[in-house]
C-alpha cells in the first residue's frame, strides 16, 4: 500500500495521475454529446418537472420537451471546460499526507478530494456559463414557454424551479462521475497507466 515509496514520489504520482485524469473527463463531457449522449450523466427532466411531461406530450409539446433536454445537456458540456484549471489548482494544494491517503483510499478516494473542495467553485465557475448558452440557445425561453403551456391546463399544479442551477449541479455532478471512471481505470487497468511514475506508484499498490 504505498510502502516504500517516498512521500515526493507518491505525491508526484498521484498529481500526474489526476492530472490526466481530470484532463480526459473534462475532454470527454466537454464536447458535443459529451453529456447527452452519455446515459450515465445525461441531464433528463428533474423530478419537480416530471408531473408537466405528459400532459404537454398529449398536445403536441413533445419536440419542444425533447429541445429542452437537449439545450441542457449542451449548455454542461459548455460550462465543463472551466472545470479544468479549478482541478489543477485544487491538485497543487494537495499535501503528501492527502496524496498517501487518497493513494491508499478506496476507487474513487481522489474524485471524492476532489469533490469535497471544487464544488462550490465549480458551481461558481459554471453557472454563468450555463446561464448564457441557455439564453443564447433559447433553453430558458423554452422553459418558460413549456411552463406557462402547462400551467394553462386545468388543475395543473404550480412549479417554481430554478433550471439554470439545476443545470449547473447536473453538470457538477456529470463531471464528477466521469473524473470517478477515470481514476478507476488508473487504479485498476494497467494499461492506463501511460507514464513509468504512474506504473511505479500504482504498480506498488496492493
Amino acid at each position: 500500500s504505498g510502502g516504500g515509496l517516498s512521500d515526493a514520489k507518491i505525491g508526484s504520482a498521484l498529481q500526474e495521475a489526476l492530472k490526466i485524469g481530470t484532463e480526459n473527463a473534462v475532454l470527454q463531457t466537454g464536447q458535443t454529446d459529451g453529456f447527452f449522449a452519455n446515459k450515465a450523466i445525461k441531464i433528463l427532466l428533474p423530478k419537480s418537472l416530471q408531473a408537466m411531461e405528459p400532459p404537454l406530450r398529449l398536445v403536441g409539446f413533445g419536440p419542444k420537451i425533447d429541445e429542452f433536454v437537449l439545450g441542457m445537456n449542451r449548455a454542461a458540456e459548455k460550462a465543463v471546460p472551466f472545470a479544468k484549471e479549478i482541478f489543477w489548482d485544487a491538485i497543487g494544494q494537495m499535501t503528501f499526507d492527502d496524496a498517501r491517503r487518497i493513494l491508499n483510499g478506496k476507487g474513487t478516494a481522489a474524485t471524492d478530494y476532489f469533490r469535497t473542495r471544487t464544488s462550490k467553485k465549480l458551481h461558481t465557475g459554471f453557472r454563468p456559463t450555463v446561464e448564457k448558452v441557455m439564453n443564447d440557445v433559447g433553453v430558458n425561453r423554452q422553459y418558460n414557454e413549456l411552463l406557462g403551456k402547462y400551467q394553462s391546463v386545468p388543475f395543473a399544479n404550480s412549479i417554481t424551479f430554478d433550471v439554470n442551477q439545476y443545470v449547473t449541479e447536473r453538470a457538477t455532478d456529470g463531471l464528477f462521475f466521469v473524473v470517478g471512471q477515470e481514476e478507476k481505470k488508473i487504479r485498476t487497468n494497467p494499461g492506463a497507466r501511460v507514464t513509468d511514475l504512474l506504473k511505479d506508484v500504482f504498480g506498488h499498490r496492493k
